[in-house]
């Protein structure tokens, strides 16, 4: 019998690659905190230990995605051409990844709603209403981040498109103002 060495990161890391892969294929609500423990040949107890539920386990998920915050250092005057760019590499791109597949499957689950809605606040709004400071920030902040919601839905329905970098900074200097 075959004895395996106790650790922490990796069996962390199981833990988060399974639950990635079944919350894809299965979306949040049909994926239990067992089937997550046996895809990733761990103890059941060890989900609750290192990510308090499997809410705290999707929220770990989510947190591990690609956010905008990159594209939100360099100087002001480029900010709306990072943005744009960001945004045409999106269009671009595939829309096939397994967090989006997840996050389409379970929009639904009051669970899952609260934790991408703060991972929305705390990943994209508040950083960008940071940079951009003054009276409204926080409002010129959530119109370029529906720019980037909307660039999303469409790149799902539609499939990806070749992006035009030169018209998407102008949307989001008029977002910034």
């Amino acid at each position: 019998m075959e004895v395996r060495v106790r650790d922490r990161e990796a069996t962390r890391e199981r833990l988060l690659t399974a639950a990635r892969a079944l919350f894809a294929e299965h979306g949040y609500e049909q994926v239990t905190v067992r089937m997550i423990a046996a895809a990733a040949d761990a103890n059941i107890a060890l989900v609750g230990r290192y990510f308090g539920s499997k809410a705290g386990l999707f929220g770990e998920v989510l947190a591990g995605e690609p956010s905008v915050a990159r594209v939100l250092d360099g100087d002001m005057a480029g900010l709306a051409r990072r943005l744009a760019e960001y945004a045409g590499q999106r269009m671009h791109s595939d829309p096939e990844s397994p967090i989006l597949r997840t996050l389409e499957r379970s929009a639904g689950d009051p669970e899952v709603q609260a934790l991408m809605t703060e991972r929305l606040r705390t990943a994209v709004v508040q950083p960008l209403a940071a940079r951009l400071g003054g009276d409204d920030a926080l409002a010129r902040a959530r119109m370029a981040t529906a720019v980037f919601l909307g660039i999303g839905s469409v790149r799902r329905l539609l499939g990806p498109s070749e992006p035009d970098v030169d018209r998407l900074t102008e949307v989001f200097e008029a977002c910034l103002r």
